[in-house]
C-alpha cells in the first residue's frame, strides 16, 4: 500500500539504489510509474506493506517501508530486488553495483568506480569536504540526516585514511 514518503515515520526502513547515470525525464516518469505499481502491490505473506518510494536527483531510487505496521521479510525484500533488476534491464541502468561511488561537486553528481574515486582523492580533485551519497543508510531519519554528507562523515572516509597511508 503506497503512502507518501514524507508521511513515513523516521524509523521506516530504507534501501537506496544508485544509478550509474542520471535518468532522462521520460525515464524518470516511467520508473516512477513502475515503482508506484510495485509499492501498491508490495506485500509480506499476503499482507500489504505500508511503503513508499522516492526518486532523488533523477539518479537514486529510495524504497521505504514502515515496519511499525508490518515488517518486511526475505521474500518481500527479494521482490523489491527483482523490481529494481527489471528497471535496470529495461532502462539499461546499473543500480546494484556497490563499486560505484557518487559524489557532488556543486550541482553536478558524478558517479565513478571506487578506484577512480581514490584517484580523484589522490589528485586533489575531491577532498574530505566533498559531498558523497551514503547509500548505506537504513532508516528514513538516517536518509534525511546522513545520506548527503562530506566524505569525512561517511564510510567513504576510509579512503582518506588509505590515501594518507600511501603518502
Amino acid at each position: 500500500m503506497f503512502v507518501p514518503f514524507e508521511s513515513l515515520p523516521n524509523n521506516a526502513r530504507v534501501w537506496v539504489y544508485q544509478s550509474n547515470r542520471e535518468f532522462t525525464e521520460s525515464e524518470s516518469k516511467m520508473i516512477q510509474g513502475k515503482l508506484e505499481i510495485f509499492v501498491n502491490k508490495w506485500q509480506r505473506h499476503g499482507k500489504d506493506l505500508s511503503a513508499s518510494y522516492a526518486i532523488k536527483y533523477n539518479q537514486f531510487i529510495v524504497l521505504a517501508v514502515d515496519e511499525n505496521v508490518i515488517e518486511v521479510s526475505g521474500c518481500s525484500i527479494d521482490s523489491s530486488v527483482r523490481t529494481i533488476k527489471l528497471i535496470e534491464e529495461e532502462f539499461n541502468l546499473d543500480l546494484m553495483n556497490k563499486l560505484n561511488v557518487a559524489f557532488r561537486i556543486g550541482e553536478n553528481i558524478n558517479t565513478v568506480f571506487t578506484i577512480d574515486f581514490q584517484n580523484y582523492l589522490k589528485a586533489g580533485k575531491i577532498n574530505s569536504e566533498t559531498i558523497v551519497f551514503n547509500n548505506m543508510v537504513q532508516s528514513k531519519e538516517e536518509f534525511l540526516l546522513n545520506w548527503e554528507v562530506p566524505i569525512h562523515k561517511s564510510w567513504h572516509s576510509r579512503f582518506l585514511n588509505l590515501i594518507k597511508s600511501k603518502l
